[in-house]
């Protein structure tokens, strides 16, 4: 079902696992919007499905790109890897005056379009990179510990993560283990050799995490202010390896019985520590809710230009504001 004219919402990957929850989501909750991929079969049986418009571009022509996100004002993109996307589509956002979202976990991309922000604002264009899990309820947890201290000097993020991936997600995380040792210290990225495993807490006894290269190394020092990150990843099961053979995504069980967790420990100048917690729904789950309520407020309104992370664009309460979601101070 091709159509012409312009949508509020264009969601960019929708034929994709996440892409057809968040798709899905945006419907149900009545948002105008139009889905579009590469594949023309899979878009139109997409469109067909939703009742929705659909659209068919690839990347390669940045004129046919911004052609087809002319006209509308939030491009919400969920094609990964964000590597061979994101960049293009940034470009013609600003190009176009599209309000850019996206759901990557993908270190360089947050850089990315911290690079782009002076662009993006010089054109009245939010970028909102991470509107998925991780990065929404860790940012609000890391805002909310920092808040609960008069001096803080350093944040250490540990996520928790339960259940399947989905073959996206793995492409994805693909070049992590190149940035192995990336922190912010002193406000700078730098690489630390030694870096190590360490124990977090998240409420039922230390459990050892592996320092990872997330986005928070970036969204946290604009939500906090804070110069001294250091990120950590732990999962209840093996994390798989790229082109290993996996099921497109988890199922609908696994997405409604498993639950994910963000901790927040930030230290004042003085010593002391305070730890805070964010428990969700997984990660696939709160992703599609998540994504479609930050595509839902730009729509409103909420559209603070250049470059934000979530918290920025629409508050410290919208991690809690997904539903089965909730901050515990430890």
């Amino acid at each position: 079902m091709e159509n012409t004219s312009p949508p509020a919402l264009l969601i960019y990957g929708a034929t994709g696992y996440t892409g057809r929850l968040i798709a899905e989501e945006a419907v149900r909750i009545g948002l105008e919007v139009a889905v579009a991929g590469r594949d023309r079969t899979k878009v139109e049986a997409l469109a067909a499905r939703l009742r929705v418009p659909g659209r068919t571009f690839a990347l390669d022509d940045p004129e046919t790109v911004r052609e087809e996100l002319r006209g509308a004002r939030v491009l919400l993109n969920v094609a990964g890897p964000f590597s061979s996307t994101a960049e293009r589509l940034i470009d013609a956002c600003i190009a176009e005056g599209v309000h850019y979202l996206d759901t990557t976990a993908e270190f360089a991309i947050f850089a990315l379009t911290e690079e782009r922000s002076g662009a993006a604002a010089a054109a009245g264009v939010m970028l909102v990179p991470g509107v998925g899990w991780d990065v929404v309820p860790s940012d609000a947890v890391a805002v909310h510990a920092a808040r609960r201290t008069p001096r803080p000097v350093g944040l250490r993020v540990a996520l928790k993560v339960t259940g399947g991936f989905s073959r996206g997600s793995v492409a994805s995380a693909a070049g992590i283990a190149e940035l192995t040792g990336l922190v912010r210290s002193e406000g700078q990225l730098v690489r630390r050799a030694d870096a190590a495993p360490a124990a977090f807490d998240f409420g039922a006894g230390p459990q050892d995490c592996a320092p990872v290269p997330m986005g928070d190394l970036i969204t946290a020092v604009h939500s906090t202010g804070l110069r001294n990150v250091e990120v950590f990843m732990c999962s209840d099961g093996a994390i798989p390896a790229p082109g290993e053979e996996l099921p497109e995504g988890p199922t609908p069980a696994e997405r409604s019985e498993g639950r994910y967790w963000a901790l927040a420990e930030v230290t004042d100048a003085d010593g002391s520590v305070v730890r805070s917690v964010i428990e969700t729904p997984t990660g696939y789950t709160y992703t599609q809710l998540s994504a479609v309520a930050a595509a839902a407020r730009a729509l409103d309104g909420q559209q603070p230009a250049g470059f934000r992370s979530p918290s920025q664009a629409f508050g410290p309460n919208f991690a809690t504001s997904i539903s089965d979601s909730r901050i515990t101070d430890l």
